[in-house]
């Protein structure tokens, strides 16, 4: 099940409890940086770095030098949204058929996930999809997302589509849905919601309320939890944050972050296009950042404002 994944990349292994870990197993790239939606707890739309797609050469390169020093898994998205990449299904097969990458993933808001796109991402070997879906109505989702509020309905029909597809024609690929609690009561909401797509999904679980490195903590009157503390249910300690050790993320312009959420590029631990993924995952930078989080101070780091208010 998915989530044993997740949890599996959130608790971070005694082995890599160092300031030059090992290879992460997982890392996820960006394919485009722009995303069809205007979430609030989201700083993608505040535009704080330039919005475009990732270079086919360099994902070609990266890719292959990833696998060879020992990733796993790799995440075809980071923090926009890959439906709107015209080249989705061939980055999958690339990573799957061309490189080796025993799994691939995906995360999507499902708004453009329309079953040909869906059938020609399984096609391409893509071994999990996972829809993020965090609204309980279609008012409700055009107040979050400033989408067109029937589209609520299009993203159902593209869930049960998914089903479909990968039963009728076979395909190896898990079917999951997140949702982010992100005030008391949104739980309450989003239960008819939940209960309709339930029997199209594999798994559903629930999400905490992140603010995003700081960037979107408290709007709207919302309470975020500090850093990235996983998903409900199995919540890892704010500090040290496991996205420093246990898993990679690549802009769309061939820059290593060590951030989950890094929107304005403060999180830059080594351009990829000048240098090997290796060396950017120790360079001295990324070695000092994961010092302050294991010694559980980071104060004047870059951290510091994702881990102020918990």
């Amino acid at each position: 099940m998915i989530t044993e994944k997740i949890d599996r990349i959130t608790l971070i292994p005694k082995e890599y409890r160092m300031i030059a870990p090992p290879p992460p197993k997982s890392v996820k790239i960006e394919l485009t940086a722009r995303c069809d939606f205007q979430c609030f707890y989201c700083a993608s739309s505040f535009r704080l770095r330039e919005k475009g797609e990732i270079d086919w050469g360099f994902y070609t390169r990266i890719l292959k030098e990833m696998r060879e020093a020992g990733v796993e898994e790799l995440g075809v998205f980071y923090l926009g949204e890959s439906f709107l990449y015209p080249r989705l299904a061939e980055a999958i097969q690339y990573a799957k058929q061309e490189v080796g990458f025993p799994y691939v993933f995906l995360t999507t808001n499902g708004r453009l996930a329309s079953p040909d796109k869906l059938e020609s991402c399984m096609r391409a070997g893509l071994d999990s999809l996972k829809f993020s879906f965090n609204n309980a109505t279609p008012e409700q989702f055009h107040e979050v997302t400033r989408v067109k509020a029937k589209d609520f309905y299009t993203i159902i029909e593209n869930i049960k589509s998914a089903h479909q597809i990968r039963d009728a024609k076979g395909y190896q690929c898990g079917i999951y849905a997140s949702s982010i609690q992100y005030d008391g009561a949104q739980l309450q909401r989003m239960e008819s919601a939940v209960q309709a797509i339930l029997p199209y999904v594999d798994q559903h679980y629930w999400l905490p309320l992140y603010g995003q490195a700081g960037l979107t903590a408290g709007a709207q009157g919302t309470i975020p939890s500090a850093g990235n503390q996983g998903r409900i249910g199995a919540l890892r300690p704010p500090l040290p944050c496991w996205a420093l050790f246990t898993e990679g993320h690549i802009t769309y312009d061939g820059h290593l972050a060590a951030c989950c959420f890094d929107h304005d590029g403060r999180f830059n631990m080594g351009d990829l296009t000048q240098m090997g993924f290796m060396q950017a995952w120790h360079s001295p930078k990324f070695q000092d950042l994961r010092q302050a989080n294991l010694d559980e101070a980071v104060g004047g780091t870059v951290c510091e404002e994702c881990i102020a208010y918990r």
